[in-house]
């Protein structure tokens, strides 16, 4: 399906494998795991093993569904030039411009963490400071080169896999060795010792997954940087491939070790399961260090979100969705428009979180949840539209196929449909199912006013460059 007539991205692919894993990885592993996941655990107690593990199912398909696409189609704005593609320009608009609101306001609450988690060393310093430093030194970050991004979030995520594997390696000492609780086992009698697997019921565990989903949004972000990875038909299925182990490890894995050390009622109440486990075994710093961790953990969200919001930007410009000021690249081929205005509106989201009542940024964040469901919901579709455009010679010869598709492609959906009915009997999350609307609306409204429907472009991959950019 090439098309003559394509317009090329710039970019330059300087993201290496190791990047492209420990991406995949950080995007799947976020701040909620180290606080313990405390509303999800009080919801559905241990069954929410069950729903990580179910919806850790359910994603690894929507990330086989992406990189069956993405592999043919290595393009930055993965989801929108996509939908742009198969489902058509307005499905593309929307997509583009949902993923980029979406990211702005979780990098608003983490940006603004950041303030919150080096407050814990430096208590006399305005929390405002640390937050608007971070800010700063992520835009030079992205704005420097994407291989300097890479590096970043390696980083980042090789601090949060480092600490997960060593709470569950501690964690398992405590449990079938005793280490630490004077050689006695402590066992795993606590899963069900203190109302049951499914204290609350079906409908408790059913209740959690929100927040369980809530979890994985920023997984998907391996397919924005598709545009710049290198040998994406090597490196975007080798990290897909390994999502699923990923997420049985440092999800199911590590909350199996936490509730079989702690009662499930307990946990969030006697601080974070991870320090406790730490401070167990004699580290009298783990407070200090789970602090740390969770400070990367909120930088690296920034970063990433720096990232998809001005690649997506630069697409939506390539498409004529956006302005062509987006479209402008540095000397080190990186959009540097398109993050100068996300981070912008991250400063805005500083602000604004000092200003407004907490209610109304969680009612905001929810609606970045469920545009997360939006997004997941459009990448099983972009693929089903993809197969119908290809004959049956063709679909066998695809190079990544999504995996008993197409109703694996529907079961999902469902599933994505089931989490936005949760969302209705939620009171904290039911104000984004009236919200999101209104934002469909008026995005809808601003295709055809501003006249968007009248242009429409294909986005070609972007050509393998050397390693040293031409400049612009």
């Amino acid at each position: 399906m090439e098309n003559n007539n394509a317009l090329h991205e710039d970019l330059h692919r300087g993201l290496e494998e190791r990047h492209i894993q420990l991406i995949a990885l950080g995007g799947a592993v976020g701040v909620g795991l180290f606080l313990g996941s405390g509303a999800a655990l009080k919801t559905a107690g241990p069954s929410i093993l069950f729903m990580y593990f179910l919806a850790g199912i359910v994603m690894f398909y929507i990330m086989r569904a992406l990189g069956e696409v993405a592999v043919e189609y290595p393009v930055s704005g993965t989801f929108s030039a996509h939908a742009n593609t198969f489902l058509g320009p307005l499905n593309g608009y929307i997509t583009g411009w949902t993923y980029w609101f979406m990211w702005v306001v979780t990098c608003m609450a983490e940006i603004t963490a950041v303030g919150v988690y080096v407050h814990y060393w430096l208590p006399e310093v305005a929390q405002w400071i640390p937050a608007l430093l971070a800010l700063v030194i992520m835009t030079g970050v992205n704005l420097i080169s994407v291989r300097l991004f890479g590096e970043f979030e390696f980083w980042f995520a090789l601090i949060k896999v480092v600490t997960i594997i060593a709470m569950i390696i501690a964690g398992a000492a405590m449990i079938f060795l005793g280490i630490g609780n004077g050689g006695i086992a402590i066992g795993i009698s606590n899963l069900w010792s203190h109302g049951g697997f499914f204290p609350h019921g079906v409908t408790g565990m059913c209740m959690s997954l929100v927040m369980v989903m809530f979890a994985y949004l920023g997984i998907e972000l391996i397919g924005v940087t598709a545009g710049e990875a290198k040998n994406p038909e090597k490196t975007l299925p080798a990290a897909i491939d390994k999502v699923f182990w990923r997420i049985l490890i440092f999800y199911v894995g590590s909350l199996f070790v936490i509730m079989s050390l702690y009662p499930w009622d307990q946990i969030g109440t006697i601080g974070s399961p991870f320090v406790l486990t730490f401070s167990k075994i004699g580290i009298r710093s783990a407070a200090g260090i789970i602090n740390f961790v969770v400070l990367t953990a909120a930088l690296s969200s920034c970063n990433s979100g720096l990232f998809s919001t001005g690649r997506m930007l630069y697409n939506l410009s390539l498409q004529g969705k956006a302005p062509v000021m987006f479209s402008k690249l540095n000397n080190q081929s990186v959009p540097k428009n398109g993050i100068l205005v996300s981070a912008a509106f991250l400063l805005i989201g500083v602000v604004l979180n000092y200003l407004v009542p907490a209610q109304v940024f969680t009612y905001v964040t929810s609606v970045a949840t469920f545009g997360a469901l939006w997004i997941w919901g459009v990448i099983l579709m972009i693929q089903l539209k993809y197969r119908e455009s290809l004959t049956a010679e063709q679909i066998i010869k695809i190079k990544y196929p999504m995996p008993h598709s197409p109703v694996s492609n529907w079961v999902c959906m469902l599933f994505l449909a089931l989490v936005a009915v949760v969302m209705f009997f939620n009171e904290g999350t039911r104000i984004a199912l009236y919200i999101a609307p209104i934002w469909f609306g008026l995005l809808v409204a601003s295709y055809y006013g501003f006249g968007m429907k009248k242009v429409t472009r294909v986005i070609a991959p972007a050509a393998t460059k050397p390693s040293v950019p031409a400049k612009r």
